[in-house]
């Protein structure tokens, strides 16, 4: 993995391939299914979400690409960083 630790947060390296009103399309540098079926999950569950999915591509040529269209006004990039939030949230909750 190429996560970095951040205090008591680690960070994942994330390239922006595109970026539209309705659509955001992203590579998550160093994860796998994972951490991405959490995200697909969430977001298909998510009002405005019309659609998201991730491709993991060849595990030893290429990083998963990470794929977000959203309906109407709803902002794809907000939603994800909403996400993330919820999600660090959570996982700070738990306990070993």
């Amino acid at each position: 993995m190429n996560k970095r630790r951040v205090g008591a947060v680690f960070t994942m390296p994330i390239k922006v391939l595109l970026r539209e009103k309705n659509e955001l399309r992203l590579r998550f540098i160093g994860e796998d299914h994972t951490s991405l079926q959490i995200f697909r999950q969430r977001l298909n569950s998510t009002r405005g979400v019309e659609y998201a999915n991730y491709f993991p591509g060849h595990p030893l040529l290429e990083d998963p690409e990470f794929y977000i269209r959203t309906t109407g006004q709803t902002n794809p990039e907000k939603l994800l960083r909403k996400l993330c939030l919820n999600l660090q949230t959570e996982f700070t909750k738990l306990s070993v």
